[in-house]
């Protein structure tokens, strides 16, 4: 079954010409056949399209071109419904972009095909990326592949449900507050945000430009950094891009061993309310840590309980004037109306949902006159704190560890009718990335009944990539947590 393989071993295949990639894209397609009416992870797929990709990855091979030249040659890869990739559907699962198809790729995307990739689909998420559950998709939910009662995480949900149930070998998503970690933590993946500026924002839709990054959803960590080294680097079209070199994030993952690291537990983030098995999951994980021979120091991060209100002010208020170009005039949706403010109205109100409406309404509320210092300056002068508490705790340890959420996946519609509650979702997700640094989760257990997944979250500071990933790599792979398999897989 091709499409159980991790990224790694596909192109091991490829390469000896044990198989082809249209041999894999078929097998995905089979198995999206399969199971996607359960999950509904994919919007839509291009078969024609990825099909030619396929062709043009075997003559590539056939040519003997190798994956050295090419690390992605053959490999398919979905995308979350916010990358432009040309001549594809773009629609942020919103009725406001319907119809809309991108007349150009996003810089990621150019660098998987560049790698080779077949990229193929577009994978379901909260609309404009606002939610933590994929349950405000204007085409409705996807579902979790190990209980599709419940949710499998958001923004990213498609991305998550997807890997986890082996429709595509890996997703591309987004995240401005964990909408990478929190999926993959809920469906038993291994999900990275990068550090800002790492990856190009190119080409991705903004919800919030000084919080959103790019990051792959892979089936285990070397997949992780294969992937990143792909995307990552500088890129003159996107003026927060940092113009530094890539470091070989592959090159460490050989050490077993962390001998000599040390690593934080800060203790704020030793909240009340987090669930007894995810509780218990994240204490036997730092029981490995130190068996892998990491010295763990306490640290503290005093500004964590001013994260939340932080972001719910930051980023609502850039997503009110990034949302600002859907007016109806130049793209998407337009509803007629006897006036252009009565049509932008109009279309507006017609093509957003509850969420992104409650959103740009905050938004627009924090940036007006008399409270815009109240609010929004504030709110800044506390992201710039927070940011350093991390930087001085980076100053003690080499990375921090956290649970990535407070309890595993949800049920379907629980948390709807209150959206505070659904905010606290990504309350250990959103200080990374007010902070601007990176962090990824990964596998560290599973409930008892129903059995969910659990996820360990591994925060580095800006650019400790390499650092982050010998320790996700070490601890995956003394543990069999990456091993268990989604019903749906």
């Amino acid at each position: 079954m091709l499409h159980q393989l991790t990224l790694t071993d596909l192109t091991h295949r490829l390469a000896r010409r044990e198989c082809s990639a249209a041999d894999a894209l078929q097998s995905c397609l089979d198995q999206i056949q399969r199971v996607d009416g359960q999950l509904h992870a994919f919007l839509s797929w291009d078969e024609a399209d990825a099909r030619r990709q396929a062709e043009a990855a075997d003559a590539a091979l056939a040519s003997g071109i190798t994956h050295a030249e090419r690390p992605l040659l053959g490999v398919p890869i979905a995308l979350k419904d916010v990358f432009c990739h040309e001549g594809q559907p773009c629609g942020c699962s919103s009725r406001i972009l319907q119809g809309f198809v991108s007349p150009y790729d996003a810089t990621v995307v150019s660098r998987l095909k560049k790698a080779g990739a077949v990229v193929f689909g577009r994978l379901n998420m909260d609309e404009f990326a606002m939610g933590s559950s994929t349950e405000n998709s204007a085409y409705g939910p996807t579902l979790n592949p190990w209980d599709t009662t419940r949710i499998p995480g958001g923004s990213s949900g498609g991305c998550a449900a997807a890997v986890a149930a082996n429709e595509c070998f890996a997703a591309l998503g987004s995240d401005t507050g964990g909408s990478i970690r929190q999926p993959a933590a809920l469906c038993g993946i291994v999900g990275m945000k990068p550090t800002y500026g790492l990856v190009s924002r190119f080409g991705l839709v903004a919800f919030a430009s000084s919080l959103d990054q790019v990051g792959p959803f892979t089936k285990d960590v070397r997949d992780s950094a294969r992937l990143l080294q792909v995307i990552a680097g500088p890129d003159s079209r996107d003026s927060t891009s940092i113009p530094s070199p890539v470091p070989d994030y592959l090159a460490g993952l050989g050490h077993g061993s962390l001998k000599g690291l040390r690593i934080g537990l800060p203790r704020e983030y030793q909240v009340g309310g987090m669930d007894p098995e995810v509780s218990a999951a994240f204490q036997a994980a730092l029981t490995q840590l130190t068996a892998l021979g990491a010295e763990l120091v306490e640290v503290s991060l005093p500004h964590t309980e001013y994260a939340a209100a932080t972001y719910y002010i930051i980023a609502p208020a850039e997503a009110s004037a990034n949302l600002s170009r859907f007016d109806g005039v130049r793209y998407g949706l337009r509803v007629d109306g006897a006036s252009p403010e009565e049509m932008n109205s109009r279309t507006r109100g017609t093509g957003f949902g509850p969420e992104v409406k409650r959103r740009i309404i905050l938004g627009t509320y924090v940036l007006s006159s008399g409270y815009y210092d109240a609010f929004y300056v504030r709110a800044q002068k506390v992201r710039t704190l927070i940011r350093q508490d991390f930087l001085q705790a980076f100053q003690k340890v080499d990375a921090i560890v956290t649970p990535t959420t407070p309890t595993a996946a949800f049920r379907l519609g629980e948390k709807s009718d209150d959206p505070l509650q659904m905010y606290l979702s990504d309350i250990f997700t959103i200080s990374c990335n007010l902070a601007g640094i990176c962090g990824i989760s990964i596998p560290c257990g599973l409930t008892a009944t129903p059995r969910l997944p659990i996820g360990l979250q591994i925060l580095a500071p800006p650019f400790g990539e390499a650092t982050m990933y010998r320790v996700a790599h070490a601890y995956e792979q003394s543990t069999p947590w990456h091993r268990q398999q989604s019903p749906l897989s």
